[in-house]
């Protein structure tokens, strides 16, 4: 009997399931999915090897989580100084190459798999740029969901300098588009049903959004 309950109601818990139970707890604290923490109980490794391998896990994010805190440290102590920052020092702690390709696995198979195109064996990983243009991309959407919640129409000033500034953000790394490129871009968001999902996760609505504010500045052009 995994449990029993007394006439308060309260359940108490065998040592087993609170064995199982902390070592839930341990992968929730290093964002591993639900999914995959039943996969890794339900396997053959003993409960030491699970909990060193923890333990060699949340080292590493600590290594991470310091690393941070020193380039958040070197970043105010530069802006207090009023000097610019190098940007590969901007950067330092954020996701490693295997991190990334982690990241990206999801997308590349869906890549991979209907159009013949490998993200990931198809370019460098180049840590410092992707972490980035993450952070670009990450603020470009934000802004423009919230252009959109917020009932800015999508050729209003406001929504074309966001995307003006986003495209000239892609040329100074190295992606020469152009506005026409961009509206070819959000076209196969709002198309493809992967990217769709991923974009309107943000934002109900925000693919069309995208493409018809893409649309607009090109023709302004």
């Amino acid at each position: 009997m995994p449990y029993k309950v007394n006439d308060a109601g309260y359940r108490f818990y065998g040592i087993k399931e609170l064995e199982r139970l902390q070592q839930i707890l341990f992968y929730r604290e290093l964002d591993f999915p639900l999914k995959k923490i039943k996969h890794i109980l339900d396997g053959k490794s003993d409960r030491v090897t699970i909990l060193s391998n923890q333990k060699e896990l949340l080292l590493a994010q600590i290594r991470k989580t310091k690393r941070l805190v020193q380039t958040i440290d070197e970043t105010i102590d530069h802006a207090m100084k009023g000097e610019k920052m190098k940007k590969s020092d901007m950067f330092k702690g954020f996701k490693s190459e295997n991190e990334w390709k982690e990241a990206l696995q999801e997308q590349n198979t869906h890549l991979v798999e209907n159009y013949g195109y490998d993200l990931i064996e198809d370019q460098d990983i180049d840590v410092d740029s992707l972490n980035e243009s993450a952070i670009e991309a990450q603020q470009f959407m934000e802004h423009m969901a919230d252009a959109l919640k917020n009932g800015v129409t999508h050729d209003d000033a406001e929504v074309r300098s966001l995307i003006s500034k986003h495209i000239r953000f892609l040329n100074e790394h190295s992606q020469n588009i152009e506005a026409e490129d961009f509206v070819a871009q959000t076209k196969f968001f709002l198309t493809d049903d992967f990217h769709r999902q991923m974009i309107e996760s943000n934002q109900t609505g925000l693919s069309y959004f995208l493409y018809v504010a893409a649309e607009s500045f090109a023709a302004a052009k």
